[in-house]
């Protein structure tokens, strides 16, 4: 795979996600260009594949794609890791919460290393009146990847960012 994988990757991302806003209006695409900067550069995981998917992690959740569009796109490495970010936004939201941290449980560890960079950039992204959610859902991301080896060192970053929040 080649740096073009990721670079078409964020050019479908933005696309995608063009009329998209985060809550303080600012374009939701930087929410993936952030997700994806945080596994590279904080992180430290270069693999293309992997920051594929953290540019398209909330495209299939959020926008008007399915599974094999990526998989058409971008391969099925890239398409289960997005796979596995995607809640099933049918259930209620308590049994969609238990569904979706099986499935990444069950996933590919990419996509928990994903979810953790997400969670990451949502801490440094959010509202002090919305922390207390955010810690909690970094609490549960920590606990579904205590025991992927390969993940350590994001934990680490991830488990120092919200230590720094709560002034540790």
């Amino acid at each position: 795979m080649s740096k073009e994988l990721w670079q078409n990757a964020a050019a479908f991302a933005a696309e995608k996600h063009k009329y998209q806003t985060r809550n303080d209006g600012r374009p939701y695409v930087s929410h993936c260009f952030r997700v994806a900067m945080t596994a590279s550069i904080v992180f430290g995981f270069d693999d293309p594949e992997i920051i594929a998917g953290a540019l398209l992690h909330d495209t299939i959740e959020d926008c008007d794609v399915d599974y094999d569009e990526i998989l058409e796109e971008f391969g099925r490495n890239v398409a289960n890791y997005v796979a596995a970010m995607t809640k099933d936004m049918r259930l209620e939201e308590e049994i969609r919460e238990v569904a979706y941290d099986k499935q990444l449980a069950d996933g590919p560890w990419q996509g928990r290393l994903i979810k953790l960079a997400d969670v990451f950039d949502n801490l440094t992204d959010t509202l002090p009146n919305k922390r207390k959610t955010f810690m909690v859902k970094a609490d549960r991301i920590l606990l579904l990847t205590e025991n992927d080896e390969q993940l350590q060192e994001a934990r680490q970053h991830l488990r120092g960012l919200m230590c720094e929040m709560a002034t540790c």
